[in-house]
């Protein structure tokens, strides 16, 4: 072969940095599902320092030199965060606000600003939502170890702070020659794009592997299109859950954050307009169905709605759709009473596809949905149950109208100033446009949204609930708005929440991010609280007070704390309110603020004593079995009795009496 023959042959490079690699292939992802495509990543978020100024930082300045030149914006535009945990919230809440099909990348320094990430990584893996981190690391040459916060210990040299990613993450890496560069980056592209596996992806990378110069093949930064797969059910499978529904008597279809996940929203709205079953939904799956769906019974469990858990208790068959059965949702497991209750379980996940020793279905929500209808064609539940899931609707929701707006002998108890949190709730939800967005992530808030909050769009509740994480409010709405700017975005979040992380009001001053956040002033962690005098320790340790100079406990006059100038401290547009009609007020104005014009937080304080309608349901949190307390010794006694009606649902799901209708049972039987 001649010299002429050899050059044809090998391959073109282009010398980059390993960040400068990194961030060039990462502009050229594409996602595709449905025949729809957009990038992957929206841009970088990040905090420099020793670890990736050098590297990342370097690599997305020429990235934005390069686009300056062109007279375009960058193509992954980089933001500027104030806290490593919080821009993971924030990459999070636009990724699930995108169902999943695009996210960002984060980038932290070495030791505590990427340890930082960690918790933001539990959160993204558990709710299973992907986003892309990149912490730095010590150097890989260790020349000059150890250096500025690098983690030493005595029995592992190779052991880093960045390891504690590994079970958090649904993929780990650690770059450390540039030649593994490209299969870590293909490795992540693909947990990335997975409807199954995907959640937190990690590639460590050392701060001098990040500035090492490499000859990377041209081909590395080709456009790149990952199809996000639909996979369909088999149909022996979707034959079988047909046969279970049909010899059903009281079925329930618990709608799980898999039917939004899917886009299965229409086709669960005709599968339950078609057969009659009523439809329950877990905190992810909220708006499944649509406000006014003569189908729907609202949130199901421990912050359910009486409808959906006086339904779930005599139901026969329970028909769980991308749902993977958390303690919430299954009220600890005793949610469905029924003794001879069976489970069908649509889901695109094999290992949540089995839980309750359900029968499973795997594959895509809304083309399992699809088939399920089909195979059911004709059939439907009897007219007295279609009339009974109307009537436990209408007791329930004349519960809510109350509790939006209370009776006298409520709001004359209430202290000056002060409303309930139901009726915070109620004005947001009547005075917000139906497109309008609500975000929450712990505290009481999120229990009662998912009984009282009516959804009037597909994409109009976004709760945390996986981790349900204090202080994910804030940063997440940013994430949310950068994700659709036509929708005006509500982060409802308590003080307790609030304090955890509002530093990224900061970010949304600088990048003009209009976000309202309905900042509920109730002086503590009062959702905690509650549950301390349900488990009988009284509230200890939850509210925000002085000690007491004579009792040296946590029991004096309350903190003198301003969130309110806290807020506006930040750059914040702040409105205060203390009442309901100055808090409507607050609401439309909030409406009214510019797109561009940066955050508004509307201050509003509540009574945490007057709580929402009760789901009459239950949530298993142990009580100390032995107590010199009187409360806790009471509370212990409930506790066990409750205990009693919790079961393992583990009846056999593929034998043949699986397969054949229940034995008769007279009506109304447990």
């Amino acid at each position: 072969m001649g010299a002429g023959e050899l050059g044809a042959v090998m391959t073109e490079t282009v010398r980059l940095t390993v960040a400068q690699a990194l961030v060039r292939f990462l502009s050229q992802q594409w996602t595709e599902r449905d025949g729809e495509r957009q990038r992957l990543f929206a841009g970088f978020l990040g905090i420099f320092g020793h670890g990736n100024l050098a590297g990342v930082g370097q690599a997305l300045l020429e990235e934005e030199v390069r686009a300056t030149e062109r007279g375009a914006a960058p193509v992954l535009p980089y933001v500027m965060a104030r806290n490593e945990q919080a821009m993971v919230h924030t990459a999070v809440g636009f990724a699930k606000q995108k169902d999943r099909l695009q996210t960002w990348a984060c980038t932290a320094s070495v030791g505590p600003g990427s340890t930082n990430m960690l918790t933001g990584a539990a959160l993204a893996t558990i709710n299973r939502i992907p986003v892309l981190l990149l912490p730095s690391g010590p150097f890989a040459s260790r020349v000059a170890a150890p250096v500025l916060q690098e983690l030493e210990t005595p029995y592992a040299g190779d052991l880093i702070v960045n390891d504690a990613f590994r079970p958090l993450s649904r993929f780990y890496d650690e770059v450390v020659r540039p030649e593994q560069l490209p299969s870590a980056l293909l490795s992540a592209m693909r947990v990335l794009t997975d409807p199954v596996d995907t959640g937190a992806v990690t590639i460590s990378l050392p701060q001098d592997v990040q500035s090492e110069a490499f000859d990377w093949p041209t081909e590395l930064f080709a456009e790149r299109v990952w199809h996000v797969r639909r996979p369909p059910p088999e149909t022996s499978r979707v034959e079988a859950a047909a046969s279970i529904i049909r010899s059903a008597k009281k079925p329930l279809i618990v709608a799980g954050g898999g039917v939004h996940y899917s886009g299965a929203e229409r086709a669960l709205a005709e599968f339950a307009s078609a057969t009659g079953i009523p439809v329950a939904e877990t905190q992810a799956g909220k708006g499944s169905l649509l406000h006014g769906h003569p189908q729907l019974l609202g949130g199901i469990g421990a912050t359910g709605t009486t409808a959906a858990n006086a339904v779930a208790a005599d139901a026969d068959v329970v028909i769980g759709v991308g749902t993977r059965w958390s303690d919430f949702t299954t009220a600890s497991r005793t949610a469905f009473a029924h003794r001879g209750v069976r489970f069908v379980n649509l889901n695109v996940a094999a290992s949540d596809a089995v839980k309750l020793a359900g029968l499973s279905v795997v594959g895509d929500a809304r083309e399992t949905l699809l088939a399920l209808t089909s195979a059911l064609s004709g059939w439907s539940v009897p007219d007295p149950y279609r009339k009974r899931q109307g009537t436990l609707w209408r007791r329930w929701d004349k519960a809510v109208w109350t509790a939006y707006d209370p009776p006298a002998s409520v709001t004359e108890a209430l202290g000056d100033g002060v409303l309930t949190q139901a009726t915070v709730i109620g004005a947001v939800n009547e005075l917000s446009d139906p497109r309008d967005v609500v975000v929450c992530a712990a505290g009481s808030m999120p229990g009662d949204l998912h009984k009282l909050w009516r959804v009037r769009d597909r994409k109009g509740y976004h709760i945390e609930y996986g981790y349900s994480c204090m202080g994910y409010e804030v940063p997440a709405s940013i994430g949310v708005r950068w994700a659709d700017p036509t929708r005006d975005v509500f982060a409802m979040v308590g003080d307790g929440g609030y304090l955890m992380m509002p530093t990224e009001l900061v970010t949304a001053v600088q990048e003009r991010v209009k976000v309202i956040v309905v900042l509920v002033q109730n002086h503590g962690f009062q959702s905690i609280g509650s549950l301390s005098e349900s488990v009988g320790s009284g509230r200890f340790g939850t509210e925000y007070r002085r000690r007491g100079p004579e009792s040296h406990r946590l029991d004096g006059e309350r903190l003198p704390v301003d969130l309110a100038a806290n807020a506006r401290s930040l750059g914040a547009h702040v409105i205060e309110a203390s009442s309901r009609g100055e808090l409507e007020e607050a609401i439309v104005s909030a409406k009214a603020w510019p797109p561009d014009g940066g955050p508004v937080v509307i201050h509003v304080g509540t009574d945490p004593s007057v709580g929402a309608p009760d789901s009459e349901s239950w949530w298993d949190v142990p009580v100390a079995q032995v107590s010199e307390l009187d409360s806790t010794r009471a509370a212990q006694r409930a506790y066990a009795v409750r205990k009693e009606s919790q079961r393992p649902y583990l009846e056999p799901a593929e034998t043949a009496q699986t397969l054949s209708p229940h034995p008769a049972e007279p009506e109304g039987s447990p």
